[in-house]
């Protein structure tokens, strides 16, 4: 098939490319390479260096729509850039390839706001970021191409994706953050007092949720997680383990916009969509340990 992955030489635009090619799909990545990494390219790929905040246009069959700004902080301090790649970016993406199946990283983890207790798709979204609120701008615009033009567009939601290539540069990237300082034997800082909790799902599960949205009847949203809760202070203390190391993390007050607790109830997407994580927090840290470490050395 024709597949256009917008942010392909992200991290979860990468890992994606590399599994489309694999399976033996004409790929074209997408990217401005605002934060994505030129060696993250798979030289499969075909390449359209391009700001998805311009219009465009792509020959596709299937576009996964990765590309985005997706720090929770930056998105605070600067929320018209944040709306003018995460809303008018997805507009675009929407316009490339008429025809074409979009399929959408929305975030479950800055949607839902506080989660009590494992969010599902009925579950209020109510973000507590101007990223939150702009991913679920996309969702509705996806939603609304579907009646509109009856389309078969789909947003999944994602919990706190995991692996590797995720940038230590990162608001979201705290396995990373994590695991090159104990590497390094920097610090490693907690903000709030570590009773957060999140639901982290590794990148190889992600990419097996894109690839079981193509070709359906289009919908969702659909929560991608493992409906299990880690706080980050256990988070800190598994990446420890990992690393070889005995190691504890500081503190620093917690940041606005963070929420206290989130995880994401995936049963929908399983029923629906045949799609279930495999890969347990302990065995994609050292994954990610075994990547980050051959990385170095090469």
């Amino acid at each position: 098939m024709r597949m256009v992955v917008t942010g392909g030489a992200g991290f979860i635009g990468s890992n994606l490319v590399d599994a489309l090619l694999a399976r033996g799909d004409s790929v074209t990545v997408v990217d401005n390479f605002a934060s994505g990494k030129r060696e993250n390219l798979n030289p499969g790929a075909a390449l359209l260096e391009h700001d998805i905040r311009e219009p465009f246009s792509v020959e596709a069959e299937v576009i996964f729509h990765l590309a985005a700004q997706a720090d929770v902080q930056t998105s605070m301090q600067r929320p018209e850039y944040d709306a003018a790649v995460n809303v008018v970016g997805t507009v675009n993406v929407l316009s490339a390839a008429p025809g074409a199946q979009v399929v959408f990283a929305s975030s479950g983890g800055a949607g839902y706001g506080e989660c009590p207790e494992p969010a599902t798709e009925q579950t209020p979204f109510l973000p507590l970021s101007p990223y939150g609120i702009a991913k679920k701008c996309g969702e509705e615009y996806l939603a609304g191409w579907n009646r509109i033009h009856g389309t078969h567009h789909v947003a999944l939601r994602f919990a706190n994706v995991f692996g590797p290539r995720q940038d230590a540069g990162l608001e979201g990237g705290v396995v990373a953050i994590f695991l090159e300082r104990l590497a390094r034997g920097d610090a490693t800082v907690i903000f709030g007092d570590g009773t957060q909790a999140r639901d982290f799902v590794y990148v190889d599960d992600i990419v097996d949720s894109l690839l079981a949205a193509v070709g359906g009847a289009g919908g969702g949203p659909y929560n991608v997680g493992t409906g299990r809760d880690t706080t980050v202070a256990d988070l800190h203390e598994a990446c420890a383990r990992v690393a070889g190391v005995d190691q504890a993390a500081q503190h620093e007050p917690a940041r606005l916009g963070d929420v206290q607790r989130s995880v994401l109830d995936a049963r929908l997407i399983e029923r629906e969509l045949g799609w279930r994580p495999s890969v347990s927090l302990d065995d994609g840290l050292a994954r990610t340990w075994a990547w980050m470490k051959e990385h170095a050395s090469s």
